[in-house]
């Protein structure tokens, strides 16, 4: 379902300003979050609602003093998995080839007789579908909160500037590293965990400004 909205939306309004720069499209899918936000709020209200972990993955995995839960356990496999999908999707197939193509030349993708617009959608639909997925895993974390986008967006964004723009190793690693910092943060400066995160970014801007894994 999320998926087919993302479709429609891509079809209706991004897919008419792929002409423009880029900040046009980051404004646009912008104002439709804020759109689906303000639409949560007036349909179920500004609290948030609370999601119980399934019964199955409920309980922890205790090895010696380290505490560890059955769900988030699973959270890492899952994630372990979807990522190794996605890349075999992307490096293996001639789907993930022309998705590769089209974001360095879309002119040479449609010269091969690939409808660019079309592989767009497809591209733009998956990757809201995996978002959503995210959204439900986290859900049981966090519960189900209209304001919590703009939380996630910005750890996205650091996760993105870390790794480098369109490089699929550098958004792994660059989860990692926030992850990993995150929580060694958590633990010793609850109050600094999200500032470090950011100081993590900019320390790395520093060394390289396009990220560990971008390129120029």
């Amino acid at each position: 379902m999320v998926a087919a909205l993302a479709w429609i939306i891509e079809r209706l309004l991004i897919q008419r300003i792929y002409h423009l720069p880029h900040m046009f499209q980051i404004l646009v899918t912008l104002g439709i979050a804020l759109i689906i936000q303000e639409a949560s709020v007036m349909i179920w209200g500004p609290v948030g609602k609370a999601v119980a972990v399934p019964e199955l993955l409920r309980g922890v995995l205790v090895i010696g003093d380290f505490v560890y839960p059955y769900y988030r356990l699973f959270l890492i496999l899952f994630s372990a998995l979807v990522g190794l999908g996605l890349w075999l999707l992307l490096e293996c197939t001639r789907f993930g080839a022309l998705v590769r193509a089209g974001s360095e030349s879309t002119e040479t993708v449609s010269l091969l007789g690939t409808n660019i617009f079309r592989l767009f959608s497809m591209t733009f639909a998956l990757g809201v579908a995996l978002a959503g997925i995210a959204g439900v895993l986290f859900a049981p974390l966090r519960g189900a909160q209209p304001f919590v986008g703009p939380e996630i967006l910005g750890v996205a964004f650091v996760v993105v500037v870390i790794g480098g723009m369109g490089s699929f190793g550098g958004a792994l690693v660059g989860g990692l590293l926030v992850g990993v910092v995150q929580s060694l943060m958590t633990s010793l400066w609850p109050q600094g965990a999200s500032l470090m995160i950011y100081g993590a970014m900019a320390a790395v801007i520093l060394v390289r400004p396009y990220g560990l894994f971008g390129r120029a």
